[in-house]
């Protein structure tokens, strides 16, 4: 065996062994990519203080996915991003109150 595909192996061994991408949970609860946004719905994108992993992405999605009218919740904790999907536009305070709730504070909108 050379040395290349030994090299190989022992990094296709160590990938396979290796837990998946997605921080404390190994990525176990992250959600499926965002769906597309039904015709006449409303995309808002929140800025969040405090997610650092799934788990917490995971919380905040659960809050706000409750609130009437919401379709789609997509949490990024590396970036502190929530994108809902609507009916309507939300209340900014029902809105503060889930994610309040889920453990984290709103910061405002981009």
């Amino acid at each position: 065996m050379s040395a290349q595909s030994e090299l190989h192996q022992i990094g296709t061994e160590a990938e396979a062994s290796a837990p998946a991408a997605g921080g404390c949970c190994g990525g176990a609860c992250h959600g499926a990519a965002a769906t597309p946004a039904a015709a006449g719905s409303v995309t808002t994108v929140y800025e969040v203080k405090g997610m650092t992993c799934g788990h917490c992405e995971a919380a905040v999605t659960e809050e706000l996915s409750g609130l009437a009218g919401v379709s789609s919740v997509q949490a990024v904790a590396a970036s502190g991003q929530v994108t809902v999907v609507s009916a309507a536009p939300l209340d900014e305070e029902a809105v503060r109150a889930a994610v309040d709730e889920a453990g984290y504070e709103l910061l405002g909108t981009r």
